[in-house]
């Protein structure tokens, strides 16, 4: 397989705060890989270096052949979706443009352009075309997060990174939202980095499980792998209702 994503020995910090030890990782092509830990753990930095929101304080990261340190950081982030909880979409904007909006950036988009776009796009989280004249205040919160992943897999990028997206939705939007996910990485192919708080989602949805603890990769392996020989307390109590 090839390597999507690759950090080196990288670190982390926010003034004298180390947030990050010494990461090293490979995510290869067309992996699903779910990051679990507490809150501060690092989640979230780990995610923004990969599309270079953060840099790092040491250590190199990789994506897609390209070393952050000497790339076009700008284009880069167009081929990287980003998808976070709560969706955050433009409120002035109607879904259409909403979704069309960062193809729109790299080339002239006519309104046909725009309406066949987002057209298939709703088709591809499984909602319907009639939306796309909306507002997000006219949407629920699961049509305004399903609306927010078509938005980040609008411009065909190679790989989507995606923090605690459904955290924000109740438990039967919560799985329809997972089962749509799966359908569509099964369906494109794409390399997906997701965070979330939940192990339950953790095991449902990552093909790996990466648990951080205290800026560290603590343990990584599939959901057998953790289950059946877990590192420590900490991991024991992390999965123990799983």
């Amino acid at each position: 397989m090839n390597k999507a994503i690759e950090m080196r020995n990288v670190s982390a910090a926010y003034g004298e705060n180390k947030v990050l030890h010494q990461i090293s990782l490979v995510v290869e092509k067309g992996e699903f890989l779910v990051i679990i830990g507490p809150s501060g753990c690092g989640k979230t930095t780990l995610l923004k270096m990969i599309n270079g929101l953060v840099a790092p304080a040491g250590g190199e990261v990789v994506v897609e052949g390209e070393r952050l340190s000497g790339c076009d950081i700008t284009a880069l982030r167009r081929r990287i979706g980003y998808a976070v909880q709560g969706a955050k979409l433009f409120p002035h904007m109607t879904v259409e443009d909403n979704i069309c909006y960062v193809p729109s950036l790299g080339k002239k988009m006519t309104k046909e352009d725009k309406q066949a776009l987002a057209g298939k796009m709703l088709e591809m989280v499984e909602l319907s075309a009639e939306l796309a004249g909306r507002f997000p205040r006219q949407l629920s919160g699961g049509q305004k997060q399903r609306v927010g992943i078509a938005r980040a897999m609008a411009a065909d990028p190679d790989i989507l990174l995606m923090d605690e997206p459904f955290g924000a939705v109740d438990e039967i939007t919560r799985r329809s939202l997972q089962g749509m996910l799966q359908a569509l990485q099964k369906k494109t192919g794409i390399t997906i980095v997701f965070i979330t708080h939940d192990i339950e989602e953790a095991f449902k949805l990552g093909s790996r499980i990466l648990i951080m603890k205290d800026g560290w990769i603590w343990q990584e392996g599939r959901k057998e792998e953790l289950l059946h020989d877990p590192r420590d307390a900490f991991v024991k109590q992390l999965i123990g209702g799983s």
